[in-house]
Parts: C-alpha cells; structure tokens; sequence
C-alpha cells in the first residue's frame, strides 16, 4: 500500500520522532522509500502500481506498453515508461522498485486510450497498444515519408508488422491527427495503404 508521509506521522502520532520512526521502518524493510514523502509497504510490490503515484497525471505508455504487448521484442526488465501533459520536460525516477520515465504528450489525447486498471489492491492508468504506439512516434524526430515512416516502425523500433497489423487501426486513425505531427501523418497514410 502507498503511503504518503502524511499518513505516517498519523500513524506514528504517538511517537515523539516521527521522522525516526519513519527512517527506522525504512531501515528494517517494513517500509520502502519510493520517493521523498512516498513510502511503500510491500518491498515487492510491482513497479506498475507504483508509476501514477510517483509523478502524475501519469498512465503507462510507451516502450513500456510495446514490450508487453509484445509489439516490440525489447524485454523491459523494472523500467516504467509514463505518458504525463503539460510537464514540459521529461523526469525520471530511480528506486528499489525500479526506474520510472515520464515524457510530455499533447494534452488534446492525453486522456484517450486510455484505460483503468485494478489488480491486487491498486489501480493504475495504462494506454492501449494502439495509444501506445502513438505516443512513441510522438517522441521520436518526424520522418519524410510513408517508406521512412515503414523502416522507422518495422526496422529501427523492430515493431511485430503481423502484430501491428492485428492492432485496431481505427482507433489509431482517430488518435493519430490529435497528435499534429509528421510522423502520424505518414503513420495514416501507411493505414489507408494496407499492407
């Protein structure tokens, strides 16, 4: 369970050094620092779980999402890939639950494609593989071509071309103008002219 330190010194009210209590349960493993004032109970709690409450608004997107989709064949081992808005410039996290990646989307989709998970007691956001896909081609510098665009997805990202194809590529036609860039423009293009 995530705590806040709020709801440690609430907890600990009792003691008169709250802060050293605080300091000895981390040092004990009964408590793990995921942040400054952000403490887990649970030292093995997955990463997932943890993302939103580290930096947000935030949902699980790229790489992150490709991988395990299995659009992409990068295993990706403790690293957590979140898509945030109006940050303005990418922040990571690094802790025992692994490394935490934040980058800007355009607000206008931030919120679509979006889905809310609950497993084990937590809830986190997630991106669709189609919103997830989208995202990454945010990042990455526009290309000039349907062909550029083809080499960048199937060659450079090694992205499954089977698995994109079985992707909903309705729902990424929809997203891919919101984003207004090259890259989802030939990403379209490359829809509308099949395989």
């Amino acid at each position: 369970m995530v705590l806040t330190f709020d709801d440690l010194a609430l907890q600990f009210q009792d003691y008169t050094d709250v802060k050293g209590k605080i300091r000895r349960e981390v040092q004990s493993g009964r408590l793990a620092q995921i942040k400054r004032g952000l403490y887990e109970t649970n030292a093995h709690t997955d990463g997932k779980y943890l993302a939103g409450a580290i930096y947000g608004p935030s949902y699980l997107s790229f790489d992150y999402v490709l991988s395990m989709c299995s659009l992409i064949p990068e295993a990706v081992f403790r690293t957590y890939t979140s898509a945030t808005f109006r940050k303005r410039k990418a922040k990571q996290f690094d802790n025992a639950f692994g490394l935490f990646t934040y980058r800007d989307v355009p607000a206008a989709v931030y919120p679509l494609g979006v889905e809310l998970q609950e497993e084990n007691g937590y809830s986190y956001q997630i991106a669709t593989p189609e919103k997830a896909l989208c995202d990454k081609l945010y990042t990455i510098s526009p290309v000039g071509s349907v062909k550029a665009l083809r080499a960048l997805l199937f060659d450079d990202l090694r992205i499954d071309e089977n698995a994109f194809w079985q992707l909903n590529l309705s729902d990424i036609k929809r997203l891919a103008p919101l984003y207004k860039s090259t890259n989802h423009k030939y990403l379209a293009k490359l829809i509308d002219g099949g395989k």
